[in-house]
């Protein structure tokens, strides 16, 4: 292989990693929105404070749970490519 020949496949691989990551970020993008006008403030256990002057929020049960989901993917994933 030429150099150039590398750089063109890494080049591509580069891209197809960008369009799949731009694909996830936009499914993402849109289950956040749809989420928002279906009337959705978040999951029972996450903080708020709304003051006179202050408002507050900190989503951790909302966290927690995504962080539970995406080990989970996560796993399956390592889990499906090793057989």
């Amino acid at each position: 292989m030429t150099k150039f020949q590398t750089y063109h496949s890494c080049m591509t691989d580069l891209g197809k990693l960008l369009m799949v990551l731009g694909g996830g970020l936009l499914l993402v993008g849109l289950a956040v929105w749809a989420l928002g006008h279906t009337g959705f403030r978040g999951l029972p256990g996450d903080i708020r404070y709304h003051g006179q002057h202050v408002r507050f929020y900190f989503p951790i049960v909302s966290c927690l749970v995504l962080s539970a989901l995406l080990t989970a993917a996560l796993w399956l994933f390592q889990w499906l490519s090793r057989k």
